[in-house]
């Protein structure tokens, strides 16, 4: 028997290989993407090899990647019959931890176009042991006559010899682990669970991925079943992004979608678009057609798939989607993207941060198209999406308004129908100086506030907010094309002429002495009582001062952190209403108890009205009845 000598790594070997199996890999399936990546570098040397040496006959239909399970012996083996390597490239390739062959093959050749290597770091082959105690690798050099047998056990080193493989290529043979409670390593035995990865990281890979899988037949003239063998290729090969787009139709775009997206609908809109410049790269979007289940939950997670020449290395880059364009699904494959040592994560973000901001101008210019051309279809995306376009405004503080504020809708008082803000003041009255909202539960219900009265009375459109975060945004806006945003329900809204407005402060001077007393009945409820022309026929209504308004003060004190936020409330009189003469009466009257039932009535009434409850609902009930029995 002859004796075969161990080697040692060429590197500190033992340290750095456990932080090859135990740190830098986080994710034990990722091994199978790193060997057939690997294999496809060997084809594609060998390819571009025969393009300069005459000796080399290649022909491009044979080049392939080949799995074999071996259930019995506990082996997964990966084939492909590319350049292969000789004894002293198994020494430099293998034994040195961290030596990139397919870098140097680049480096030796980069004045040749065209040449895609994935590999750059060397230590992809190494992922292997995460899931192996034992890996083989036999190998054929297409420039040698003899095959080698590199063969190690992890960190205490590795032996070459000698092997009979006849034909140029490499066979990476993998002894799987024994199975423990944490990791069962026979599921990279099972057919499916090689399927599903190779179809989740190597689809793309440009040369076949074949693999024997067991099938079930009827006999011929039997009913019974005998299991056959059948050669299937496991990848797609060529990347529906990479296609001409004159040759992909839509129904192929659609079926992509539905499939790796898991969506049971087509999505509203695809956008592709192949972008060169200080980083490459290519992208196919997605707008869905509806939110996903989970889409407003905590649980949901945004981000594209990323792909380096056609490889995947995430599933979900969430720096390349803004929060506020976080429905969106698709992928990224580029060349310039800078990774980290396993492939796994990102080495940097410029690359990232560039093509991010080349996406967010792409999906907002498709959105807008989708507005301008498909009204109907947009309507139905801002229905499931918009929530999410107004938060980008509002957790922004307003700085992402140019972005999003042309992609907004809201609900028009006289149309009764969605518009955008450049809409509303296309369609303003010329003597109208602001726009004007309205916020409620409902459309029905605000139309029904008495606030917008005189708003209305003045043939001028408002924007009804039904969505709890409609106001908040409006705050973060302040203005849109120099127009300022006013709430019907603001105490400074004024839209009385010269001569209304001294009048009605004729008329809150006269009676401050009333409105003091009144205030003194409502206690801290109110900051004010006054009259007002902003009411037409109804009697009282609630106002606000400052910053938070009624419905700001419900959505508020609604969250879990609850800081019993108070507006601060103005009550104010319809002074043309009969109501405003009954309190003049009993003031001077001095008939101060029926005013107070008077006002504690009105009040209770404002805040009805305003959706908001009553602390003592009974009082008012008995109030009511002593007012009506008087």
């Amino acid at each position: 028997m002859k004796f075969v000598k161990k080697k040692q790594f060429k590197a500190e070997s033992k340290k750095l290989l456990d932080m090859m199996i135990n740190s830098i890999y986080t994710n034990k399936e990722i091994f199978l993407r790193e060997l057939i990546s690997n294999a496809s570098d060997a084809i594609d040397k060998l390819y571009y090899k025969s393009l300069t040496d005459k000796y080399i006959k290649v022909k491009q239909e044979d080049l392939e990647i080949r799995i074999n399970l071996d259930k019995e012996n506990r082996t997964l083996t990966i084939t492909d019959n590319g350049i292969g390597m000789n004894e002293e490239e198994l020494e430099n390739n293998l034994g040195t931890i961290a030596k990139s062959g397919s870098e140097l093959f680049k480096e030796n050749n980069d004045k040749k176009k065209d040449i895609d290597i994935i590999g750059q770091f060397g230590v992809g082959f190494y992922s292997a042991f995460m899931v192996s105690d034992k890996v083989v690798v036999n190998s054929k050099s297409i420039e040698s006559p003899k095959a080698y047998t590199w063969t190690s056990t992890g960190a205490d080193g590795y032996s070459i010899t000698e092997s009979d493989k006849k034909d140029n290529g490499t066979e990476v043979i993998l002894y799987l682990k024994e199975s423990n409670e944490d990791v069962s390593y026979e599921e990279f035995l099972e057919e499916y669970t090689i399927k599903n990865l190779v179809k989740k990281y190597s689809d793309y890979i440009h040369y076949p991925i074949k693999m024997m899988e067991e099938k079930k037949i009827k006999k011929e003239d039997s009913d019974k079943e005998e299991t056959i063998k059948e050669d299937v290729t496991l990848n797609s090969m060529i990347p529906l992004w990479k296609k001409q787009k004159k040759d992909v139709k839509d129904e192929e775009y659609n079926d992509f979608y539905t499939d790796k997206f898991y969506d049971y609908e087509k999505p509203l809109r695809v956008v592709r678009s192949e972008v060169e410049g200080r980083c490459s790269y290519t992208s196919l979007l997605f707008i869905p057609s509806h939110a996903p289940f989970d889409y407003y939950s905590k649980d949901y997670e945004k981000g594209l798939q990323l792909y380096s020449k056609g490889v995947m290395i995430m599933d979900k880059c969430s720096e390349l989607l803004p929060d506020y364009f976080s429905f969106v699904k698709g992928l990224v494959d580029s060349e310039d993207i800078s990774l980290n040592i396993s492939r796994e994560t990102l080495q940097e973000n410029y690359q990232i941060e560039l093509i991010a901001k080349s996406l967010e101008t792409k999906i907002r210019k498709e959105l807008e198209n989708m507005l301008k051309e498909d009204r109907k279809d947009y309507e139905k995306f801002f229905k499931d999406f918009g929530m999410q376009l107004k938060y980008g405004i509002y957790s922004s503080y307003g700085m992402k308004k140019d972005i999003l504020q042309d992609l907004l809708l809201y609900t028009s008082s006289k149309e009764k129908k969605l518009v955008t803000l450049k809409e509303y003041v296309a369609n303003m009255k010329e003597d109208q100086k602001n726009i004007y909202y309205a916020c409620g539960e409902s459309i029905d219900k605000i139309d029904l506030l008495p606030q917008v009265e005189s708003v209305k009375d003045k043939d001028y459109e408002i924007l009804y907010l039904t969505d709890y975060m409609d106001e908040f945004v409006i705050k973060s806006l302040q203005e849109y094309e120099g127009k300022k945003f006013i709430n019907v329900a603001d105490e400074k809204m004024d839209l009385d002429t010269e001569e209304e407005k001294e009048s009605l402060q004729k008329a809150n001077e006269s009676n401050k002495d009333m409105f003091t007393k009144m205030k003194e009945y409502l206690s801290d409820k109110v900051s004010n009582v006054q009259f007002t022309h902003r009411l037409k026929n109804h009697p009282v209504c609630l106002t606000t001062k400052g910053e938070v308004s009624v419905e700001m003060e419900k959505v508020l004190n609604a969250m879990p952190n609850n800081q019993n936020i108070k507006a601060d409330v103005v009550m104010e009189i319809n002074e043309s209403h009969e109501i405003s003469k009954k309190l003049e009466k009993l003031y001077k009257a001095k008939d101060y108890e029926t005013l107070e039932k008077y006002t504690k009535i009105l009040y209770a009434q404002a805040r009805l009205i305003e959706g908001l409850s009553i602390e003592n609902p009974t009082e008012i009930s008995n109030l009511v009845c002593e007012v009506l029995t008087k």
